[in-house]
Order: C-alpha cells, then sequence, then structure tokens
C-alpha cells in the first residue's frame, strides 16, 4: 500500500514525458503540412490541397498498424483531427451542408473532414449543389440514403443535371432522442416537433409512449430544437448536436426503433479522386424503353464479377414511364475491368453518366 503513491507519480511523470513528445511529433507533422503547401503553390497556384483518396489510405494504414488498447476506429477519429488541423494550415477547407446548424449533416460533415474545417449550412439541398458548382466552398455534404427510410430523391434528382461528382461517402449512426426545454411541462407535452424522416424512424416508440402526442413535421431536427425551446408544452426528437446547440434536456435516449438505424452521406466536390485501393462508383443510366432493358444493363456487371452495392430507379424527366437508374457498384472508373464495363452499358444504354469514383467511407 505505501508503494502506491510512488509507483502513481512514476505513471504520471510517464504520462508527462509522452505527452511532450506526441506534441512535438504533432507540431512537426504540422510544420511538414506547411512545406506541402508551400512546394504545392510553387508547382501548381490552383493545387488541391485535400487529397479524398490521401486520406483514406493514411487512415486505413493507422487502422491496420493499430495494436490497442484504443480500438482502431477510435484511433482513426483522433488521427482524423490531426489530418484536419494540418490541412487548414495549408487551406481551410469550406464544406456546405444541409442546414441548419445542429442537424445531423452538420455531423457527418465534422465526422469527415474534422473539426477544423469550416462548415456552412444551407437551407435546401439544390442551394449546396449551387454552392459547390460556383466555387463559393471546396465540398458538400448531402443525405442520399437511410437504412429505414430509404433513399433521399431530392439528393439523387439533383444529381442528373449537375456537373458536380462525388468525392467521398460517410456513414452516420443516428441516435434520437427525445428534448425538452427547462420551461417544459413534461407531464403536459402534447406536441412532438421532428424532420418527418425522424418522426418515422421513431413511430413505435412514440406510439408506445405519447399516442396522444401530434406529431409536427418540421424541415430538420434542428428547427425542431428551436421551437421547443420557447413552449412549454412540446418535445423535438434530435441528436446530441441539436440538444447541445439549444440548451435541451435528453428526456429518453436512443429511441429510434431500429438500433442499425444508420444514414450515409455523399462528399461532392468537382475534381476527379485517384484510385485509394478501396473504392466506390456510382453511375446514372438510361435505358431504352424496351423489354430486357433492366438485365441488358445488369448483365455485364455480372459477367465481369462486379459487385453492385446499390441499385435504385428514379422517373426520367424526359417522359412520361421512363426511368433512370442510380448504381453504385465497388471499384474505380481507372481501373481497366470496370471501364470496360462501363463502355458495354453506354453502347446499350440511351445515356450514361459517371458521378464519381471514391474512397470507399473508413469511419
Amino acid at each position: 500500500m505505501t508503494d502506491t503513491p510512488k509507483e502513481l507519480d512514476a505513471l504520471r511523470e510517464r504520462i508527462d514525458s509522452l505527452d511532450n513528445e506526441i506534441l512535438r511529433l504533432i507540431s512537426e507533422r504540422a510544420l511538414c503540412a506547411k512545406q506541402v503547401a508551400e512546394v504545392k503553390t510553387q508547382s501548381d497556384p490552383g493545387a488541391v490541397f485535400y487529397r479524398p483518396e490521401r486520406e483514406a489510405q493514411v487512415l486505413r494504414r493507422i487502422m491496420e498498424l493499430n495494436q490497442g488498447p484504443l480500438n482502431s476506429e477510435e484511433m482513426a477519429r483522433l488521427f482524423r483531427e490531426i489530418m484536419s488541423a494540418c490541412l487548414a494550415l495549408e487551406q481551410p477547407t469550406k464544406v456546405a451542408y444541409l442546414g441548419p446548424e445542429g442537424t445531423f449533416t452538420q455531423q457527418a460533415a465534422l465526422k469527415h473532414f474534422g473539426e477544423s474545417a469550416v462548415s456552412l449550412p444551407m437551407a435546401a439541398i439544390d442551394e449546396v449543389f449551387r454552392e459547390v458548382e460556383a466555387g463559393a466552398v471546396n465540398y458538400g455534404v448531402v443525405p442520399v440514403e437511410n437504412s429505414t427510410e430509404g433513399v433521399v430523391s431530392h439528393t439523387l434528382d439533383s444529381f442528373i443535371d449537375s456537373s458536380i461528382r462525388i468525392c467521398g461517402e460517410v456513414v452516420l449512426r443516428i441516435h434520437h432522442h427525445l428534448l425538452v426545454a427547462d420551461t417544459t411541462l413534461r407531464d403536459k407535452v402534447s406536441r412532438v416537433y421532428s424532420h418527418p424522416q425522424s418522426l418515422a424512424q421513431c413511430r413505435k416508440w412514440l406510439d408506445g409512449h405519447f399516442p396522444r402526442a401530434e406529431r409536427v413535421p418540421v424541415s430538420s431536427n434542428a428547427e425542431a430544437a428551436r421551437l421547443v425551446k420557447s413552449e412549454w408544452h412540446s418535445a423535438a426528437i434530435a441528436g446530441d448536436m441539436s440538444a447541445k446547440l439549444y440548451g435541451l434536456e435528453k428526456v429518453a435516449e436512443k429511441i429510434e426503433d431500429r438500433p442499425d438505424n444508420s444514414t450515409r452521406f455523399l462528399i461532392i466536390g468537382s475534381q476527379h479522386v485517384p484510385m485509394s485501393g478501396e473504392d466506390k462508383t456510382s453511375i446514372v443510366v438510361a435505358m431504352r424503353n424496351q423489354p430486357g432493358a433492366l438485365h441488358d444493363l445488369l448483365e455485364p456487371f455480372h459477367r465481369h464479377q462486379i459487385d453492385l452495392t446499390r441499385l435504385e430507379t428514379r422517373p426520367s424527366r424526359s417522359g412520361v414511364w421512363n426511368y433512370v437508374f442510380f448504381i453504385d457498384f465497388k471499384g474505380h472508373v481507372d481501373e481497366p475491368k470496370v471501364g470496360a464495363v462501363l463502355e458495354e452499358v453506354r453502347l446499350r444504354a440511351s445515356e450514361l453518366k459517371v458521378l464519381g469514383s471514391y474512397p470507399i467511407g473508413v469511419l
């Protein structure tokens, strides 16, 4: 027992020494990042500083090398923040996202780009696309599908007439909480605000706990949290960021009906992303209206053993009862096998548009 204080002092001294070494190495890495920026600027004034494929390779390498006790995902998150801070020294990354502030889309943006990115809220998905197209921001973040409620049609439709490319993806585990203000009379709650998808994702919980409460759909969960702040008889369904932003209290946590509830977000930009080694490609295809059209579209993928990860159908704007197909598959357009498949599809389709090849989400 008498040796315990000495052991603790020795361990604390060891931690202090390690902290000093970590600080020195992070500072050295940051200095190296500044030198990278100088070299890039000298050789190309319009150089791109954020490289999605390079970042994905670094994070995968960290996860492979990690031996614990921190799990690999937690270690990758730490390195993501270091990389984000170092990138900000080269050039701050401006990211538009579907707002307002406090939404899951902002959370996805910060998860992908780190806290050092400059995140700017937009009122609608098409505004995010416009900001990226205009060059006002470097990238945009938009939701594309939820594991419970399916695709976000507005995002898919926005790609049809846009020159924007997909540069990355991020999957966010969605946890919904029932939130109230400090002035809320909890036994008098008669109204629950939330985004329509969130209300749908918590339908069974609401049926069991607030069957008589009016369910009011609003434009975002953050907007729901804002409304609750000024009402004594209402509650909101939202996430951690909204709760923190508006100072609300969690009455019940993780009330989503499905424990695996997740949303996939796309990172949109303007540049072609080189291969990272583990990539995904998204395309949109319009087929001629004839028997066997879907078979003709999918057959080359099957023959070349390319793994399809998503297939969605949307009505075409060119005619009644015509459809376009949104397809995600593993592989990169610069791979010969993928190039051969796309050439076959192009010959069979009335129109083919490659939306982008990008690293499969690491975190």
